[in-house]
């Protein structure tokens, strides 16, 4: 992703993140349902968006990452109770395993 091309590995990434959205969602921490409510700059919980400098977007993208055609993308979803490890684990399974 942070090498020439890296932005057509990122939509990929996001693709698939895009597919097991739930599964995420139900491991993202504890009390996701009224933090994720499309406001305060956060997407909704029950549906998967990305953008470029989307802050209230699922997975956001910066601009840089856009211009430069690398760098790296945010998923924008985990609580901050959540498993660091199991969401690590699971982002890391989806995008680059699964």
């Amino acid at each position: 992703m942070r090498k020439e091309g890296g932005l057509d590995l990122i939509k990929k990434a996001i693709s698939k993140l895009e597919v097991k959205h739930k599964q995420h969602i139900a491991a993202y921490g504890e009390g996701n349902e009224r933090r994720l409510t499309r406001k305060h700059e956060t997407a909704g919980i029950n549906s998967f968006s990305w953008g470029v400098e989307n802050r209230g977007a699922s997975v956001r993208v910066g601009r840089d990452t856009e211009k430069e055609g690398k760098r790296y993308c945010e998923d924008r979803r985990p609580s901050s109770n959540m498993d660091l490890y199991l969401v690590t684990s699971m982002i890391a399974e989806t995008t680059i395993i699964g």
